[in-house]
């Protein structure tokens, strides 16, 4: 009976020293509430980015192309031959320059928000000729005033343009191609150079330890 009533009190303080544990069914769960306003919250961030793209390319191809042909004529005064080296010059230069900078966005080092920072970069860098391409390509009223004025004023622009973004596009894939077969160029010799060294530690490792004679059978 003694050791029956101390069984029962040393179980009643052990309730009371250990608080029950909570079953894991109802543990702290993230809140359905949170994640539902997070992704509210980012696609009306969307749809102001979507919207604010669309308002800006509507006032782009009202005014740009026309005024972008108006620059290009006061350039070329009207002549062949200047509006073919205008055209060869911004085909060439803002192709090759762009195209080189989209090229590092295989930096390791770099993270994805720094290769879209690269990207936007190129882009920006090559605006002649999308500008050039929004007269081309362009069903606007300002498209149209732009094709107009480049036939009066800049006549062969558009072909230099074309030329001139097709040889840029190439020499900016031999320069690319070139840095990274140097690139693995130097890697390799560095990689033999390195085994030359360590063939050559070893080789004095031999020559300060050799090996002791073997001895003769009987």
């Amino acid at each position: 009976m003694v050791h029956r009533c101390h069984d029962e009190a040393m179980s009643d303080s052990d309730d009371v020293r250990e608080p029950a544990t909570p079953p894991a069914s109802t543990a702290a769960k993230p809140s359905r509430g949170v994640d539902l306003d997070r992704w509210v919250r980012r696609g009306v961030w969307v749809l102001v980015v979507l919207v604010a793209v669309v308002v800006v390319y509507l006032l782009s191809a009202a005014f740009f192309p026309r005024w972008w042909a108006q620059r290009i004529g006061d350039q070329a005064q009207g002549g062949l031959t200047a509006g073919t080296l205008w055209g060869l010059f911004y085909g060439f230069v803002f192709s090759v320059v762009p195209l080189l900078v989209l090229f590092q966005v295989r930096r390791k080092f770099l993270s994805w928000k720094g290769r879209a920072a690269v990207a936007v970069l190129a882009l920006v860098l090559a605006a002649p000729n999308w500008l050039t391409l929004s007269i081309v390509v362009g069903s606007s009223k300002a498209a149209h005033a732009g094709e107009r004025i480049l036939d009066v004023e800049a006549p062969g622009f558009r072909t230099g343009t074309l030329l001139g973004v097709l040889g840029g596009a190439v020499v900016a894939c031999c320069i690319s191609g070139a840095v990274i077969l140097l690139r693995r160029r130097k890697l390799e010799v560095r990689r033999l150079k390195a085994d030359l060294k360590a063939r050559d530690a070893r080789d004095r490792d031999a020559d300060s330890n050799p090996a002791p004679p073997s001895d003769p059978q009987p």
